[in-house]
C-alpha cells in the first residue's frame, strides 16, 4: 500500500496558504490546492483529502509532490503544458518558406495568403502563422540604392565625423532644397474627423502652383534656417549662401554639408565660397542623401504640416511652411546621430557582395 510523503510547513508558509485559503480575491482553484497543502500537513491522507473537498483522488496527491519539490511556488500556478501536436510538418514549413523566399505565384510579382494557401495545400491561417513565426511579410516593399561612389568611405567618414565629433568654434549644418512643394487644392471640401469616421480628402486636387524650400539644420540644436523661393538654380542657392552668412556669427566657422545636385558646384558658387573662407563644404557621397540628417526634418515637414493640407495658392502654401519652422524653432530638438561609420561601411559591404552576387547569376 502506497504511503502518501508527509508534508512539513513552516510558519510563513502556513500564513500564506491560510490566506489564500480564505481570500475571495483569488482563483479558486488556487484557495483549494491551498486547502489541500494545510489538510495534508494536519496528517491527513490524499483520500481523505479528496472525501473532504470533493475533488479526484489523484488531485491532492499531485499538489502534495508539488508543494514538497517547490514550495508554495509549486501551487501557486499550473505546470506547462506541452500543447496539442502540430498538424502541419516541419517539411511543410520549410517548403512554405522556400516558396516565399525564392519563388513567385504565376501571374503576379508575390505571394499573398491565398495564392500560398493553394500552392502548398494548407490553410491561409496556417500559411499567415509561418510567416509571422518567420518575419516573412510579402505585401511590403523597401526601396534602396546602394551608393557606387568611388570616394564614399572618405565622404562617409568625413561626414559621420562632423557629427560625432563636430570641430570646435564651428558650427555643422546640413543644407539641402525640398523642390517641387506643390500647392494642392481639393476639388470639394473635406469631411471633419468624427466618432467612426476618419477625416477625408478628395482623391482628386487642383495645382496652383509650387515653391522650393531652402533649409539649413543646424545638427547643434536643432534650430532651421530656411526660406522658400520660387526656383531652385544656382542663384537661389546663392541667395541662400548669404542669408546662411547673415544669421549666423560671424567668429564661427561654417560647415555644410549637402548633395551633389549640381546647382552646389556651379562655378559662381565656387567663386563665392573661395571669397567667404568660413564656409567650407562637405557632399554626401552619390545616391547617399540619407546621410544628411535636413532630411529627417523635411519628413517631418512633410507629415505634418503638407501631406493632408489644402492650400488654394502658393501664397498660402509658403505662409504654412514658415509657420511650421517658427513653430519648430520655438522648441528645437537636434536629431541625434548614433551609427558608427564601420557599421555603415560593413552594411554596405555586405550590400555589395549580395548585389554582386544577384548579378553574376
Amino acid at each position: 500500500m502506497r504511503i502518501a510523503p508527509a508534508v512539513t510547513i513552516t510558519e510563513e508558509q502556513a500564513r500564506q496558504l491560510q490566506g489564500w485559503a480564505r481570500a475571495r480575491s483569488v482563483e479558486v482553484r488556487l484557495a483549494q490546492r491551498a486547502q489541500m497543502i494545510l489538510l495534508a500537513a494536519q496528517g491527513m491522507t490524499d483520500q481523505a483529502i479528496a472525501a473532504e473537498l470533493k475533488v479526484g483522488r489523484r488531485t491532492p496527491a499531485r499538489w502534495r509532490l508539488r508543494f514538497i519539490e517547490q514550495g508554495t511556488a509549486g501551487i501557486e500556478h499550473d505546470a506547462p503544458r506541452p500543447g496539442r501536436k502540430p498538424k502541419i510538418s516541419a517539411a511543410k514549413v520549410r517548403q512554405v518558406i522556400a516558396k516565399t523566399t525564392r519563388e513567385r505565384p504565376l501571374g503576379a510579382t508575390h505571394w499573398s495568403t491565398r495564392t500560398m494557401a493553394a500552392a502548398a495545400g494548407i490553410s491561409e491561417t496556417s500559411v499567415r502563422r509561418i510567416w509571422h513565426a518567420h518575419g516573412l511579410k510579402p505585401h511590403l516593399v523597401k526601396t534602396f540604392k546602394v551608393s557606387n561612389d568611388k570616394h564614399f568611405a572618405e565622404k562617409l567618414e568625413d561626414i559621420v565625423g562632423l557629427y560625432l565629433n563636430p570641430p570646435e568654434h564651428a558650427l555643422v549644418l546640413c543644407c539641402d532644397e525640398k523642390s517641387q512643394i506643390q500647392a494642392l487644392d481639393r476639388t470639394q471640401p473635406g469631411l471633419p474627423l468624427k466618432k467612426g469616421r476618419a477625416h477625408t480628402l478628395t482623391h482628386d486636387y487642383k495645382r496652383h502652383g509650387t515653391t522650393t524650400l531652402f533649409a539649413a539644420l543646424n545638427t547643434l540644436d536643432g534650430v532651421v534656417i530656411g526660406q522658400c523661393m520660387a526656383r531652385h538654380r544656382h542663384q537661389e542657392w546663392l541667395r541662400f549662401l548669404r542669408q546662411i552668412d547673415r544669421e549666423t556669427s560671424p567668429e564661427l566657422d561654417l560647415h555644410l554639408i549637402a548633395d551633389n545636385y549640381a546647382t552646389h558646384k556651379h562655378p559662381k558658387v565656387k567663386s563665392w565660397l573661395n571669397r567667404h573662407p568660413r564656409f567650407r563644404m562637405h557632399f554626401t557621397p552619390t545616391s547617399a542623401s540619407w546621410l544628411n540628417m535636413v532630411e529627417r526634418f523635411f519628413r517631418d515637414l512633410s507629415c505634418n504640416a503638407i501631406e493632408r493640407g489644402v492650400f488654394p495658392s502658393v501664397p498660402q502654401l509658403i505662409s504654412t511652411i514658415e509657420a511650421y519652422v517658427q513653430h519648430h524653432n520655438r522648441s528645437p530638438k537636434p536629431f541625434i546621430w548614433t551609427a558608427r561609420a564601420s557599421d555603415i561601411l560593413a552594411k554596405v559591404a555586405k550590400a555589395r557582395a549580395r548585389l554582386n552576387k544577384l548579378q553574376s547569376v
